[in-house]
């Protein structure tokens, strides 16, 4: 019998978003899930320390990185898949649909350059498939709601949720972006909490609930199902939905929405370099009131 993998955090407190290191003991093969790329908008400067700090405790343990695996087009940081990819020849996975929010996106940023059928991606995950990471079996389980390609990596009794839960006392993920669905969102936090109650759960992000002063990440199934606040046990498909489209009016856009999901629909690549040999993002803008008269 394999033996449990070993799961390193690296918590990214500028996007609140955990990194994960994970690893077969017996053959030292490893996967990096939700890599996270530093990066600062007011100067528009895109930095690897963070990355570079995984990589060098991957190396220092004598791992061999042979996955980037991300769970979705992120909203909230850049990916830093291509660090990774370009450090360990690491093949890039993701799911299957994110074909679907490639349509949404290239006309937005005018992306012509986004390869057919989600190749920018070296591997697209179907729901329950299954490979191996070392002698770890993984298996890929389609969540999507909080975007329709969403996944969730299942090794062992660890689930790696991405944006879908939250720490109990902080509830779910939103479900407002373009293609988000939050009765989509309920029936894929429903499977996850299907699974055993002692099945552990690793979150993508943490914000700090009000009231708690540390940033906590894991938690197992039986805890998110008897005290999550916004669908523990009891609470309807109904009552979800009502109180998450709320919740989501409240939201504002994450801060690096426009950076990030027109680099991460590439693969963690941004957009070709202009004849300069600039790379530059765009920035569409909608007006409101008077603005729009310029």
């Amino acid at each position: 019998m394999a033996q449990a993998a070993n799961i390193q955090a690296f918590f990214d407190e500028p996007t609140f978003t955990i990194t994960y290191l994970v690893s077969d003991p017996a053959t030292k093969k490893a996967a990096i899930i939700d890599p996270v790329l530093d990066y600062e908008p007011g100067g528009g400067v895109a930095d690897s320390r963070s990355i570079d700090a995984i990589l060098a405790a991957a190396r220092d343990q004598g791992l061999t990185v042979e996955w980037v695996l991300e769970t979705h087009a992120h909203a909230d940081h850049l990916s830093a898949a291509p660090v990774v990819k370009a450090a360990t020849g690491a093949k890039i996975g993701i799911g299957e649909k994110i074909t679907e929010v490639q349509k949404i996106f290239r006309p937005i940023f005018e992306a012509d350059d986004l390869k057919p059928d989600g190749a920018d991606f070296d591997r697209l995950f179907a729901d329950g498939e299954k490979f191996l990471l070392g002698e770890l079996e993984v298996e890929v389980l389609f969540t999507p709601g909080h975007t329709p390609a969403d996944i969730s990596y299942k090794i062992g009794d660890a689930v790696f949720v991405g944006d879908t839960l939250f720490m109990p006392d902080y509830g779910t993920a939103r479900a407002d972006f373009p293609g988000g669905d939050a009765r989509a969102l309920y029936h894929s936090i429903c499977r996850l909490l299907a699974l055993p109650p002692q099945t552990r759960l690793f979150m993508c992000h943490d914000y700090k609930a009000p009231g708690r002063d540390v940033y906590l990440w894991e938690t197992t199934v039986a805890e998110e199902r008897a005290k999550n606040v916004q669908i523990r046990d009891g609470v309807s498909e109904e009552e979800f939905v009502a109180s998450r489209k709320a919740r989501d009016r409240e939201l504002a856009a994450p801060r690096l929405l426009l950076p990030s999901v027109q680099v991460n629909i590439r693969a963690g690549n941004f957009p070709p370099a202009s004849a300069d040999g600039v790379r530059r993002l765009k920035i569409p803008v909608k007006f409101r009131g008077s603005a729009g008269r310029q």
